[in-house]
Formats: structure tokens, C-alpha cells, sequence
């Protein structure tokens, strides 16, 4: 094994702790901390002790360098210098954050749906006791964060931004199916609508009808799109977002101005498309992607003769980072964490909510379930931010007092069984706004 030296291997070890270790996102990170001999996973936090331990056999970490432990509610808090919260749920991941700031101790905060109820009150929390709030590289909002920072740094003149869709949709013209996840369709009007055409949104709905029965929109894409417009003050376009089925080449086309031929109504918009491509093309891998508006057309036809991706009209760029390693590249914020290193603050300029997609009646039960962090019974939609509304995933253990029709918003005064402390939070997070607002 060949590690080229770099000053963060010279740095005075930073010991932390990791909640929700034995999932997918920990062991990523675990893995990586074998290379990274400055930080040091001190403590290990998962109801699954036995599933962790397995986890640090498998991987060669000795047992008795780390302490693992069902929950952080006895857990002594000196010495640590970071927390690594990726539990994915609000109650417990809120009262991980909290505590940890309470003792001094910075948080990375992996676990999105935590960040989308709670954050602008765990970075007021972070900011008043002189320590950080960072969201995690590794994940599609803070490499998305950093890209716009990167964009913002150069000048140039940012139209929308956002991610692919964790899962391709992977045509084959030889049998006119789609492969999803491992799930197939027959879609051989596809082989027709491979280029876009001078109607983009006839092209785009035309796609999007052939490949219909595939599950393309996740509540965790919402999700993450809501914690990067907290901190940068862009809007989803609409509540749901377009998702296009788009091919890589095509994204400065789809989502430049409607006036432009596009898809955006206006400037600032964050958004997720269902990456299209063929077998053997390559993946956008669930990357992320900002769509500038281009300047002098001879500095732009030099870079799209270098391969870069841009609008037939030459007036729009898409620059994209075509992946997200997880918590291969966690220690960046984790050193960012200790550095103190300058990052957006999260206010509340969008909330994730949830619209009913059936009548629910008295008494309906809301859980999050399965690998998308999904709750039964309502869609996550992106709205503008209002108090009497519930954050969709305050709603986990709730349930309704009343009856709700279909297609209506979620609201506090309709829930019972809310976890109080992560509401608590929620509500002294919506009257920040005006005074803080997003900010470095």
C-alpha cells in the first residue's frame, strides 16, 4: 500500500465518536479511519453491539481500541473531539448532537433527516459555544455545498444546482428495456427520444411517461436538497422537483431558462434528475451537478472542445462532480470540524413537509421505514417555511388526531405523540430566520 504524505497525517490525533456504526455510512467511514491514523474512532455508538463488533473483526480493527455502546446516554464526553452523527433518526440523532455540543464536542452531522428538523437550532447551539456544525462530506449535500462554494469562488453565474438520483436508469436499444436497481422495464419508445429535440419538456415528458412504473423519487432526495437550500437559500422550482430523465450531455440544455428552451423557471434552483445512459456508459454515480450561465462564447467553445458539457446555445455549463464516496471522505470534515473551518449557517428558507397522498384517517401511525427513509401515506414535498407545518420527519412515532384528506399538508396542530425535544428544536430553529438568515 502506497499513501503519498500529507500534513493532516502530522496533526495531533482527533478522537471520535460515531453513532449509527453498523450502517452502511459507518463502516464506509471505519474503513477509511484505517488510512487516516490521525482520527481515531474512540467510541461506537449502535443498538446492534453485536453487529458492530462483527463489523470490526471484518475489518481488522482491534476490539479493544474502541469502546462500543448501545446509546450515548452514559457516554463521557471528554476526550472527544468530534461526533459523527449518522443514526438517521431525529429523536435519538438530535439528543447525540445536542449532548455533544453541550460537552464541547463538534458535530458532523451525516444523518440528513436529523439536519432537516433541527439544524438551524444544533448550529445556533454549535455557534454560541465556539464549536462546529458541519454537514458531511461524503453525502450529496455537503459535496454539493462544496461544489457551490467552488462555483461561487470563481465568479460565475449560478442558474440551478443539484444531484442525480442514487439509481440510473440504464436503457438497452438491442431490447428496448430499462434497469432500474435491478428492476426492469419495457420501454422501447426510448430508442426514439435519445436525443432531445427542439422540445425539451415534450421530449422530457415523453421519457418520463415510458419509465413510469419505476420508483424514481425518494424522500432522502428531498431531504438532502432541503439541507442544502437551508444553507444556501435556493428553492425547489416545484414542490416535488422536475426529476427529468436526463443524460449527462443534456443537463445544461434541460435545465437552462424556459425562455432559454429549459425547464427553470427562474434562478436559484436546486433540483434531482434520473440519470439516463446506456450499457457500458458511464454513471453519474449520484454525483452533483451546477448549471452556470456561460459569459464569453470564445472562453466556452475552447472549453467544449475540451469535452466540458454545454448548452447547444452555448449561453449555459453544467459543472459536475460525478460521484459520493460516503465516509471515504468524512475525515475532510471531521479535520474541518477541529479547524474550525468557515461553512454556510442553515436557516429555515425551505422545509421538507409531507402532503397526503390518500385519506387518512384518525389515528393513522407515521414511521420511517426502508432504505430511502420513507413514511407510508405521505409524500415529502419542499415548500416555503411555515411554523404550523410539521417537517416531515418530525412525523416518525407520531400520529393523527383527525382525519386528513388527500393532497393536503401535514400540520403540528394535526399530530400527537410528536417527540418533544427535536420539536422543541424545530420551533426555536423557524424564529432564527430573520436574524441569522444563511450566512458564512
Amino acid at each position: 500500500m502506497v499513501l503519498l504524505p500529507h500534513p493532516a497525517r502530522e496533526r495531533t490525533p482527533i478522537r471520535i465518536a460515531l453513532t449509527g456504526a453498523n450502517g452502511g455510512y459507518g463502516r464506509t467511514l471505519l474503513a477509511q479511519l484505517r488510512r487516516t491514523p490521525e482520527i481515531l474512532p474512540a467510541v461506537l455508538v449502535d443498538p446492534d453491539i453485536a453487529g458492530v463488533r462483527r463489523m470490526l473483526d471484518d475489518l481488522a480493527i482491534e476490539p479493544d481500541s474502541v469502546t462500543v455502546i448501545p446509546d450515548a446516554s452514559g457516554l463521557d464526553w471528554s476526550g472527544l473531539d468530534v461526533l459523527v452523527e449518522a443514526s438517521g433518526r431525529v429523536s435519538a440523532g438530535f439528543d447525540y448532537a445536542a449532548t455533544a455540543l453541550a460537552n464541547g464536542t463538534h458535530v458532523v452531522m451525516v444523518s440528513k433527516e436529523v439536519d432537516s428538523v433541527v439544524g438551524p437550532d444544533l448550529a445556533r447551539r454549535a455557534r454560541l459555544a465556539g464549536l462546529s456544525y458541519l454537514a458531511g462530506d461524503g453525502d450529496q449535500p455537503a459535496n454539493l455545498l462544496r461544489l457551490v462554494d467552488w462555483v461561487s469562488a470563481v465568479g460565475l453565474d449560478i442558474v440551478a444546482i443539484g444531484k442525480s438520483g442514487e439509481y440510473d436508469l440504464e436503457f438497452d436499444p438491442t431490447t428496448g428495456r430499462v434497469v432500474q436497481s435491478g428492476v426492469t422495464v419495457d420501454a422501447p419508445g426510448l430508442a426514439d427520444l435519445l436525443d432531445l429535440g427542439d422540445d425539451v419538456s415534450s421530449t422530457l415528458a415523453a421519457r418520463a411517461s415510458l419509465v413510469a412504473p419505476l420508483k424514481r423519487a425518494a424522500a432522502a432526495d428531498s431531504c438532502e436538497m432541503t439541507v442544502v437550500a437551508s444553507r444556501t437559500g435556493m428553492t425547489a422550482d416545484v414542490e416535488a422537483m422536475h426529476y427529468p430523465v436526463a443524460r449527462i450531455d443534456e443537463l445544461a440544455d434541460i435545465y437552462a431558462s424556459i425562455d432559454d428552451g429549459g425547464i427553470v423557471a427562474r434562478d436559484g434552483v436546486v433540483d434531482v434528475f434520473s440519470g439516463l445512459r446506456l450499457p457500458g456508459e458511464a454513471s453519474f454515480a449520484g454525483g452533483i451537478f451546477a448549471i452556470v450561465r456561460t459569459g464569453d462564447p470564445v472562453t466556452w467553445e475552447i472549453l467544449r472542445g475540451k469535452g466540458h458539457v454545454l448548452s447547444r446555445d452555448g449561453r449555459y455549463a453544467c459543472i459536475y462532480w460525478p460521484y459520493h464516496f460516503m465516509g471515504v471522505e468524512t475525515p475532510l470534515t471531521i479535520h474541518a470540524a477541529v479547524d474550525s473551518a468557515p461553512a454556510l449557517t442553515p436557516a429555515w428558507t425551505t422545509i421538507l413537509a409531507a402532503r397526503t397522498q390518500d385519506d387518512l384517517p384518525a389515528g393513522t401511525a407515521f414511521a420511517v421505514a426502508g432504505h430511502h427513509h420513507e413514511i407510508a401515506g405521505v409524500a415529502p414535498v419542499m415548500i416555503d417555511p411555515a411554523a404550523s407545518v410539521a417537517p416531515y420527519y418530525l412525523l416518525d412515532g407520531a400520529r393523527l388526531r383527525h382525519a386528513i384528506p388527500a393532497g393536503e399538508l401535514v400540520r403540528l396542530e394535526d399530530l400527537e405523540g410528536v417527540a418533544d425535544a427535536p420539536l422543541a428544536a424545530y420551533l426555536a430553529g423557524t424564529t432564527l430566520n430573520e436574524s441569522n438568515g444563511a450566512h458564512r
